[in-house]
């Protein structure tokens, strides 16, 4: 019963996602902490900042990270395949007819008005990382805001690449206590 509960909570995951894993985060969010109580909030961070820095796409990890811890191996391989599945379907439905109605007022209309929605989700992901971050104090606040502020202007003005910030923003979160 649970591996086909993470199955479908995925595959629901992956067939009402548009936009990507960062799209995607709070509606796993949704699932895997508020419906079925698989993840602490806390755990759930974990998760979405481990699978941003691991390789691939951050749907797919998060979807394997979760369903491991909560069925094991067999629970990694349904997650993932769940969370896999509605898009791989859609992509293949779209790459045969996408080309003939690419023009068509109605799949314009659609597209035009999911691009918003989905920004607003990208939004909502980086809310809830934002409330995540660790207030404990003034140093606390004020070590979270310098690191935040660094790494803004570091990659906008100075085009530093994301994988430098990440690994400098963990060596002064190591060193910065």
């Amino acid at each position: 019963m649970l591996l086909l509960d993470l199955f479908l909570s995925f595959l629901k995951i992956g067939a009402f996602t548009f936009g990507g894993g960062y799209a995607m985060i709070p509606i796993v969010e949704k699932e895997v902490v508020e419906s079925h109580h698989w993840l602490t909030q806390t755990e759930f961070t974990d998760v979405v900042a481990i699978s941003e820095m691991t390789p691939g796409p951050i749907a797919v990890n998060s979807a394997t990270f979760v369903g491991y811890k909560i069925g094991g191996l067999p629970g990694s391989i349904v997650a993932t395949a769940g969370v896999v599945l509605p898009a791989f379907l859609i992509i293949l439905l779209i790459a045969t007819v996408f080309i003939s109605f690419e023009k068509n007022a109605y799949v314009r209309g659609f597209m035009d008005g999911v691009k918003p929605a989905i920004l607003a989700l990208i939004v909502l992901a980086a809310l809830t990382f934002a409330k995540a971050v660790p207030f404990g104090g003034i140093s606390a606040e004020i070590r979270s805001a310098v690191i935040f502020g660094l790494v803004l202007v570091s990659v906008l003005a100075f085009k530093v690449h994301p994988v430098i910030a990440l690994l400098v923003s963990g060596a002064i979160g190591i060193f910065w206590r």
